[in-house]
């Protein structure tokens, strides 16, 4: 009886060390308006990938699965991530961020401004316990991925940094 009472404290130790360790979702959303915040005030990385529409930047490890028109489909390795494009709307056009707080409701709004001065935007919507909804956009350019909470900052700082350097031709 004494070792299963040791077994049961001992399990309950561990899984409140554990939790404590993670960071929560609402640390790890902060964390990810920073990183959006740091990479639009920093100049847009030079782009390295183009389609017949537009030229964008891509991190190491990144690359273009399938394009579609409007879309490109990019992965790093299994993860994917959707990069949609409206030629038609500018840089300070608010209608794909307007449209997508009309689609659904998000557990995190934030706006914030490029170094130049357009509107960008940052929307998490939690899936589950762990997963995340992740859209990070400017203008007419946004891109979406799911991501685990404790992977949100990471992939919003390069989400950005793609957002950041998309230019139409």
């Amino acid at each position: 009886m004494i070792n299963h009472l040791k077994a049961a404290l001992l399990l309950f130790i561990v899984v409140l060390l554990l939790s404590a360790c993670s960071a929560s979702l609402k640390e790890e959303q902060t964390a990810a308006k920073d990183a959006v915040g740091e990479a639009f005030k920093k100049d847009p990385k030079a782009t390295n990938n183009e389609n017949e529409d537009i030229k964008f930047y891509l991190p190491f490890g990144f690359e273009v699965d399938k394009e579609t028109p409007n879309n490109i489909i990019l992965k790093n390795g299994s993860k994917k991530y959707i990069l949609f494009y409206n030629p038609h709307e500018g840089p300070d056009s608010k209608v794909i961020y307007e449209a997508a707080l009309k689609q659904k409701e998000y557990d995190f709004k934030e706006t914030l401004s490029t170094k130049n001065g357009h509107h960008g935007y940052l929307l998490i919507k939690s899936t589950d316990k762990k997963l995340n909804e992740l859209i990070i956009g400017t203008g007419g350019v946004k891109i979406t991925t799911q991501s685990k909470t404790k992977n949100l900052s990471a992939e919003a700082g390069n989400m950005a940094e793609i957002i950041q350097s998309v230019e139409m031709k």
